[in-house]
């Protein structure tokens, strides 16, 4: 009894085994003949490709890739050399025409600059500057803070909300020096705004207190906030006066001119008298209406 289960399970399994080597040979065959055994060489970073690198034939190496590249990767070196990053390019991370300045473009931080807009460097208090909480990619709102020109200052100085949901191109530090001529180091942060916006900034960079407020990035919606005084903050703010509106006095019209009197017009009598062959005239008014 022993004898025969071990036979038929010697059997069992030289069957199992058989239709599994068929099963791979078949399974081998076809991907053999597939299409997804070809290769294409691509182009690779051979290490970490901050912003603005320009790129050389030491910062590119090229690998396999499986199947037909995505549209947009890279296949060849030549195209890619000596131009410059426009976003982070990690090791081993195939190279794509969005990671890429124009050809001529250079690289640096004007690489990075789209068409048509404009980076404005912004000085930053440390507290904003410090801790990597404004890094590029970020997305921020420029408030400003001063006395409004104009303003008799019941209220003190306002803060307001100038610009909304601005990108961030870079972060870092600038050299300036002081009023003894040493230098100092400041935080800069570079914004990318269009040409109006700079010039803005440019002035409220000047007159007033620039400070930057986080956002998600997500958040794309904009707001209407109104601004606020310091006399808000204690509840003593004054309500703006009304504007005065001048009355443009009624022209005066000149006085009717008074016509002068018409003359009364009085009858006239006209006599002849004949005293024989003589003859003469008299003429005399009749007396006036009204006078006796």
């Amino acid at each position: 009894m022993n004898s025969r289960v071990t036979a038929v399970l010697v059997i069992a399994l030289l069957i199992s085994a058989g239709a599994t080597y068929l099963v791979y040979r078949v399974m081998a065959a076809r991907t053999a003949q597939g299409p997804g055994t070809a290769t294409t060489p691509v182009v690779m970073a051979a290490h970490d490709l901050p912003i603005g690198t320009l790129i050389k034939d030491t910062d590119l190496k090229t690998a396999p890739w499986a199947g037909a590249p995505p549209k947009g990767m890279v296949t060849k070196k030549e195209t890619v050399i000596g131009r410059g990053t426009i976003a982070q390019v990690w090791d081993g991370e195939p190279i794509m025409e969005n990671h890429l300045a124009a050809e001529g473009a250079g690289a640096g931080l004007a690489a990075t600059i789209p068409a048509g807009m404009r980076a404005v460097a912004v000085r930053v208090n440390d507290i904003v500057a410090v801790a990597g909480f404004v890094v590029p990619g970020m997305r921020v709102d420029v408030l400003i803070a001063g006395t409004p020109p104009g303003s008799q200052g019941p209220n003190g100085p306002k803060a307001k909300t100038l610009l909304q949901n601005i990108q961030v191109l870079s972060a870092g530090q600038n050299y300036q020096k002081d009023a003894e001529g040493k230098p100092v180091v400041v935080p800069v942060v570079n914004l990318l705004v269009t040409p109006e916006q700079a010039e803005i900034l440019s002035l409220a960079s000047n007159e007033t207190r620039i400070q930057l407020i986080l956002r998600n990035p997500l958040d794309n919606a904009p707001s209407k906030p109104p601004g606020v005084v310091m006399a808000a903050l204690f509840g003593d703010a004054k309500p703006p006066a009304a504007p005065k509106v001048r009355v443009a006095a009624a022209p005066v019209k000149p006085p009717a001119a008074v016509e002068p009197p018409k003359p009364v017009l009085v009858p006239a009598y006209h006599i002849e008298i004949f005293n024989g062959p003589q003859r003469s005239e008299a003429k005399f008014s009749a007396p006036l209406e009204g006078k006796k």
